[in-house]
């Protein structure tokens, strides 16, 4: 196998090397380390590398698998984390200068949950700061550039991890979405984004940005290894007030490839004048091929999708004014101007604006839950555009369009995640979301998979 494959393998692949002793926990979590040493001063990918935690989470791996005590498909694979997740004796900043030199005492739950299964953590992504914004342009700690090209953003705000995940470094970072921030960074840069039905995976220990939009969910380079990471992560959280009291089945048995008679849903209004010809020109094409596998698809429309902006306006902006009150009071200066500038608009708002966002949510809730009567699935664009330059995302439209297609899945908690459906002329990632009813990961898993499988745009690697 050439050397060059290593990076890119499943998670599958590396589990079965490293359980025939082909590969060691140590030199494969070294070869990691080296890449990201090699590739991420043009990538800023990463905040923090913990190169000394990372090799003795890796010994103490190898002796498991050579004591004969495996943890399962994550053990001994390396990963990274959104530097919003808690990391005992690690830093987390949050992508701010507020919590600069922040080192919590304990693991967030996912955290806990993924070393437990064996997984080694190589650092922290790069993100938007605090979570709050589209462009993953920090200016803390500069923006992440997309591995496809240098010149152009990588969504936000899990934008280290997408920009981590598609240049081969690891093999899964976990993000969070409050908006989009999962979906929009994997869109972009050419990978799976999961973002699961909300109480699913819990929030505990993960620094929020609005109590009832945020989700925990990975990104990965193929849809099965989506599925093992949710597997390890899943699952109820007495520490996570919103965590669903549910036992998740094993989501690898949706990778069968069986999509025959399932109803797809095409949401007509978000394939309008608003999505790039190409990109709508891809969706329907990965319909053509979903349809060639024998589901059944048929154009949908929902109205009430114009509510959205209000509603996500209304309740995020709120929320997050509410979880920062404090430092807005003692440390304004210290936010970047743009995330500053949301942050005040939600001081703004009143309690009957918010309510309102409530009130249009319910309306949401209510119609989707009714299309779902009809479909088993919905399916979009991701995002209506090609990754911008980083001066076009500073544009007043960019955040807008950006966000567009995938702000209204976080106010309906439904499962939805992002596949790769092809790239554009100028060699950018195109991709398609896929949405389903709560707590049916497995089902939009399933058409994901099995589109991912046909059309095979996963084994396209960014010259890195």
């Amino acid at each position: 196998m050439p050397d060059d494959s290593l990076p890119y393998l499943t998670i599958r692949e590396v589990g079965e090397r490293l359980r025939r002793r082909e590969l060691s926990p140590v030199e494969l979590t070294t070869a990691m380390l080296d890449r990201a040493e090699g590739l991420d001063g043009s990538l800023n990918a990463f905040i923090t590398v913990t190169r000394e935690a990372a090799l003795e989470q890796a010994r103490l791996s190898e002796k498991g698998l050579l004591a004969g005590h495996d943890l399962g498909p994550l053990h001994g694979v390396p990963i990274s984390l959104k530097d919003l997740y808690q990391t005992a004796g690690v830093k987390t900043t949050g992508g701010s200068k507020i919590l600069a030199d922040w080192v919590p005492h304990a693991d967030a739950t996912v955290t806990r949950r993924l070393k437990l299964a064996g997984a080694i953590v190589l650092g922290k992504n790069n993100l938007h700061e605090f979570a709050y914004g589209a462009t993953n342009d920090n200016p803390h700690y500069g923006p992440s550039r997309n591995p496809w090209n240098r010149e152009r953003i990588t969504g936000g705000s899990s934008g280290g991890s997408g920009a981590a995940v598609a240049a081969g470094i690891g093999y899964a970072s976990m993000g969070t979405d409050t908006g989009g921030s999962i979906r929009l960074p994997a869109a972009l840069c050419g990978v799976i984004g999961v973002k699961p039905t909300y109480g699913l995976v819990s929030r505990a220990g993960v620094l929020p940005l609005s109590w009832s939009l945020d989700h925990c969910g990975p990104l990965t380079r193929t849809v099965e290894d989506a599925a093992l990471v949710l597997n390890a992560i899943a699952g109820h959280d007495h520490a996570d007030a919103a965590s669903a009291g549910r036992v998740t089945p094993d989501l690898t048995t949706a990778m069968d490839g069986r999509v025959r008679g399932l109803r797809i849903g095409l949401l007509r209004e978000y394939m309008g004048d608003n999505v790039l010809p190409e990109i709508a020109a891809a969706v329907r094409a990965a319909l053509t091929t979903l349809e060639g596998l024998g589901a059944g698809v048929e154009e949908v429309s929902v109205p009430e999708v114009e509510h959205r902006a209000g509603a996500v306006f209304a309740i995020l902006h709120a929320e997050a004014s509410a979880i920062h009150e404090r430092w807005l009071r003692t440390r304004r200066e210290d936010y970047g101007a743009d995330v500053l500038e949301r942050l005040l608009q939600g001081e703004r708002l009143t309690a009957t604006q918010y309510l309102k966002g409530q009130q249009a949510r319910r309306v949401l809730v209510a119609r989707f839950a009714a299309l779902f009567e009809q479909i088993d699935v919905l399916v979009t664009p991701t995002v209506p555009i090609l990754a911008p330059t980083l001066p076009e995302a500073r544009g007043p439209a960019a955040r807008g369009q950006l966000l567009g297609f995938t702000q209204i899945f976080n106010v309906l908690g439904l499962p939805a995640v992002s596949v790769p459906c092809g790239f554009s002329t100028t060699g950018l990632p195109m991709a398609m979301q896929v949405v389903g009813r709560p707590f049916e990961e497995h089902t939009v898993l399933r058409v994901a998979h099995a589109y991912e499988q046909q059309a095979g745009w996963h084994k396209h690697r960014p010259a890195v």
